[in-house]
């Protein structure tokens, strides 16, 4: 014969602390986090008279460095084979038709590496190229 309880037992998890829990957790993970911004290699840019300067909030520029190493990066990553950016910004310009490349080169760079860079740029189609300069008189 099964005994029966008068009163049962039932456990239930308080859940009206919740969303203030939610939120204690959401501020927190706002104001700890820390963004990334790109890094690129450090480059001297050459001397420039006029500077047109292109809008902050532009979202469609892509950023290819050359140190004076000759060291190719963009937008953050190394590359390797200069046939490898053919590639990547070929992927790019097809995401986005309004691409601008923004070439940062240092000024005493080998230029005939500037050259291929050119090059592999017209090949995957990216005719919008922004020189990067700082202002000054030859």
């Amino acid at each position: 014969m099964k005994i029966k309880r008068k009163i049962e037992l039932t456990s239930k998890i308080p859940t009206a602390s919740l969303p203030d829990i939610i939120f204690m957790l959401l501020i927190f993970f706002m104001v700890a986090t820390v963004m990334k911004k790109g890094e690129g290699l450090q480059v001297m840019l050459p001397d420039a008279e006029m500077i047109k300067k292109i809008p902050v909030g532009r979202q469609h520029i892509t950023t290819i460095w050359i140190d004076n190493k000759n060291k190719i990066v963009c937008d953050d990553v190394e590359i390797k084979k200069l046939s490898d950016l053919r590639g990547i910004l070929y992927e790019k310009r097809a995401i986005d038709p309004q691409l601008v490349v923004d070439l940062k080169v240092h000024r005493d760079c080998d230029w005939g590496v500037v050259s291929d860079v050119q090059q592999e740029m017209r090949k995957a189609s990216c005719f919008n190229i922004n020189y990067s300069a700082i202002q000054g008189v030859f």
